[in-house]
């Protein structure tokens, strides 16, 4: 008898009926960006995105969340002037950051804030740990600033904190310095498997974040591993994370796949900025069909295992997505 998979596929509602994988705003995190002062200026590498005031921010936040977006992460774009090697303004409890995460709170306290503990934005070298005279990233001393950096976001009312910086330890250093705090509801989101990716340059871009020599392939992942991130995940769990990451997310399907099927725990991925700017510049070109691609990307990322997507199209796709 002949076999005849394509009934399955004959007509919208069979389709729906025996879709494998499905997804909603529910699954999606906005990244976004801001800074000091009353502007909201675009990102010349990032088009469609804006580096917000604070007052954009929470206007920005209010219109995604009302469109089903339930989650945000912030990235700060600090002044060039005020970075230093040792990133100290990171642990301000009056800093960029924790301004926006009150104001935030205050006007629209059912959104999920998340914030990303890292020192590249802050850190005059560009770098996400602090640098030693010979070159050397300082894994221990960076912990101990990472761990005053999460309780100050949590101070200011950070429902999550995502430490992005691939330390050694720092995963069970946060949870404990947030237990003894008593911030024991503060969820810990890890970068479990950051890759040392040429895809982050439009994000950097964006911060003025780059390294100002070197590179992060000392604490970044090999882009060559993946059974290496088995070994990172099972580490995060141990120490107290609560979610993994793997960042970015279309050419490590394999990864998210991975840890999805070797973890309980919930796993994330980070459409990182090479990839957005890529579909950008595709369809702005006339190359692609710029919603179907768009769409189609997230679902890949949906269907390798990721129960949240960290997406700078989030706030469009939820509007498209609408009821």
């Amino acid at each position: 008898m002949l076999s005849r998979p394509r009934r399955n596929r004959k007509s919208a509602a069979v389709r729906g009926l025996c879709r494998e994988s499905q997804i909603s705003s529910q699954n999606l995190i906005y990244p976004l960006f801001v800074q000091e002062g009353a502007r909201d200026d675009e990102i010349a590498s990032m088009p469609g995105c804006r580096r917000w005031s604070l007052d954009g921010l929470v206007r920005e936040a209010a219109e995604a969340h009302a469109l089903g977006i339930n989650a945000i992460v912030l990235f700060p774009a600090i002044d060039s002037a005020l970075k230093t090697p040792g990133a100290e303004r990171c642990c301000d409890d009056d800093g960029l950051v924790q301004r926006a995460v009150a104001a935030l709170k205050t006007e629209l306290p059912e959104l999920a804030v998340i914030t990303d503990v890292a020192l590249d934005p802050y850190n005059s070298d560009g770098h996400d740990g602090l640098v030693a005279p010979d070159g050397r990233i300082l894994n221990d001393e960076t912990v101990d600033i990472l761990c005053r950096q999460a309780l100050s976001h949590a101070r200011s009312g950070a429902d999550i904190v995502a430490p992005s910086d691939m330390m050694d330890g720092r995963i069970g250093a946060i949870r404990a310095a947030l237990d003894d705090e008593g911030f024991t509801e503060v969820s810990i989101l890890s970068y479990t498997a950051k890759y040392a990716s040429a895809y982050y340059g439009p994000f950097r871009g964006a911060l003025d974040s780059a390294p100002k020599a070197g590179d992060k392939k000392t604490y970044q992942m090999d882009p060559a591993n993946a059974a290496e991130a088995l070994r990172e995940a099972a580490l995060d769990a141990e120490e107290g994370a609560d979610m993994l990451m793997v960042k970015p997310a279309g050419p490590y399907l394999d990864v998210i796949a991975l840890l999805a099927e070797n973890s309980d725990l919930p796993v994330a991925a980070y459409q990182v900025s090479g990839e957005y700017l890529m579909i950008q510049s595709a369809a702005a070109a006339g190359w692609i069909n710029r919603i179907a691609v768009i769409e189609e990307s997230l679902l890949g990322i949906r269907r390798a295992g990721a129960s949240a997507i960290l997406t700078y199209f989030a706030k469009e796709v939820a509007g498209w997505w609408r009821p």
